[in-house]
């Protein structure tokens, strides 16, 4: 499996708990009472007493474990006029401790059969190594030295910079679609720094120096700003003593409060379009601003997860049938719900027309199909088969320790 594919299949294992363990409660069915009730295995939870949080998510269906380290530190707090340094940080975390040369954390992970790596959002950064599970405790070990000795030099520091433009050019710059819901996010957002590219912007990437890394690295990672999670072969009894061993020793910081730009209520439509000689098929993309599954209640949230998957999630949704099959104007529509955030979510409906049909005729479809939603409401039919959807892609999520 790829390092991407390893990433979001922990990203899903970790979030299905979530999901499952709020349980989908727009519609409340018998079993969504009780918090993780449902889950196939128990997840537990405790704080070392630096104020590192650590959950446990035992699956002993094979002898091995996902150790991740997430810090509540993100793009959307990069500070203004340093887009960016997040993700930089997380690049420059492989690159040597105090006790590790340049190389060797990732040396010493594949040695021992692991894989690992790391990925940065708009509101934590995440790194983790997938193991056996006798391997666990040097990956700990590891992973707990770059929190507190991590070493950084200009001869480290420049030639990553360069990395992270390359990776800019290849993963934003030459292509459209990626072009395009940069330029979207930055539209929707006209304070909030959930506008501002995870990655950053090219013009303050190249100005990014060794001292903002550690300037970030000073600031955020600390054991009081960090969850620890372990899924897999492993109970929360036997973690907890290694948790102590390896993380508990770590002093805590003064971390300061985390305050962000907000949001004025949108007053008006906002709307860009994007030409490129590039692009041959075109394409209609619509967000909306939503509430977040931290900031919302839980009713909102789920009702909007619900709805999401019930418009557009796959090719018998109300979308894709009303769009694609019965009008015949687009090659494909759908929805996306993207909640997993601190202050806002973005709601999204999407489609492509086919050929020889406008982009305006293609948005009045949109339109007449959410205004028959919004007449008519959805079916009990559809409620149901949705939260069964729902659930098995998140038991499907937790069935692997990866």
């Amino acid at each position: 499996m790829s390092a991407h594919a390893f990433r979001r299949s922990c990203l899903s294992l970790v979030l299905a708990v979530l999901l499952v363990g709020s349980a989908i409660v727009a519609h409340r069915p018998a079993w969504a009472e009780g918090s993780t009730s449902t889950l196939p295995y128990k997840v537990e939870s405790f704080m070392l007493t630096n104020g590192m949080r650590v959950v446990v998510l035992p699956n002993h269906r094979s002898p091995i474990v996902v150790h991740m380290v997430w810090y509540r530190v993100g793009a959307a707090d990069d500070p203004v006029g340093k887009s960016g340094i997040a993700h930089f940080l997380e690049h420059l975390m492989f690159k040597g401790t105090n006790t590790l040369k340049p190389g060797e954390f990732s040396r010493i992970v594949a040695d021992n059969g692991g894989v690992e790596n790391a990925f940065t959002a708009a509101d934590y950064t995440a790194y983790f190594q997938v193991v056996a599970r006798d391997r666990l405790e040097i990956v700990m070990g590891i992973e707990a030295d770059r929190m507190v000795n991590l070493k950084l030099t200009d001869d480290i520091v420049l030639p990553e910079r360069a990395v992270i433009l390359e990776e800019r050019s290849s993963r934003i710059d030459n292509d459209p679609a990626a072009l395009l819901n940069e330029q979207l996010e930055a539209v929707q957002y006209a304070r909030h720094p959930y506008g501002t590219p995870n990655i950053g912007w090219r013009h303050e990437m190249e100005g990014l120096t060794r001292e903002d890394a550690l300037a970030a690295y000073t600031r955020f990672y600390a054991p009081n700003n960090a969850t620890l999670v372990v899924a897999g072969d492993i109970t929360a009894s036997e973690l907890k003593p290694l948790a102590e061993k390896y993380y508990g020793t770590i002093a805590a910081k003064n971390l300061g409060e985390r305050t962000r730009t907000t949001e004025p209520p949108p007053l008006a439509e906002r709307r860009i379009v994007l030409r490129d000689a590039r692009v041959s098929q075109p394409s209609l993309i619509r967000t909306y601003l939503a509430p977040a599954a931290a900031s919302a209640d839980r009713d909102t949230s789920t009702a909007l997860a619900v709805l999401s998957d019930i418009l557009g999630s796959n090719t018998t949704s109300r979308l894709y049938r009303s769009l694609t099959v019965e009008n015949k104007t687009a090659t494909y529509a759908g929805s996306a719900f993207h909640s997993l955030s601190i202050d806002w979510a973005s709601f999204l409906l999407y489609a492509a027309p086919l050929p020889g049909v406008g982009m305006a005729d293609l948005e009045a479809a949109l339109d007449a199909a959410i205004a028959n939603l919004l007449k008519d409401g959805v079916t009990e039919a559809e409620l149901k088969e949705s939260v069964e959807r729902m659930k098995a892609r998140a038991r499907y999520a937790l069935d692997d320790p990866q």
